[in-house]
């Protein structure tokens, strides 16, 4: 059984507002709830879900975390993806 993955929106760093609307604070379950990420930074944190889902791990995770941030540079929301035990 694949773990349970959470993302969630922890800091932002652009100057503009997400065009989707996201808010630091955003929680979302990867199973139930990823299409409604921004397909711009779903494109980004894939990668890593996938290599979490599979039991790999990743440099500089904690606590079974690691922040990623959306492609767009005027935006630059930073998200935290968590493999849920």
């Amino acid at each position: 059984m694949k773990p349970k993955i959470q993302i969630e929106l922890v800091d932002k760093k652009g100057s503009c507002n997400c065009h989707r609307g996201h808010k630091i604070g955003d929680i979302w379950d990867f199973d139930t709830q990823r299409g409604e990420i921004c397909p711009m930074a779903m494109h980004v944190l894939f990668p890593y879900i996938d290599i979490l889902r599979y039991g790999g791990t990743l440099p500089r995770m904690t606590d079974n975390s690691i922040c990623v941030c959306c492609p767009d540079a005027d935006v630059i929301n930073i998200f935290k993806i968590t493999k849920v035990e």
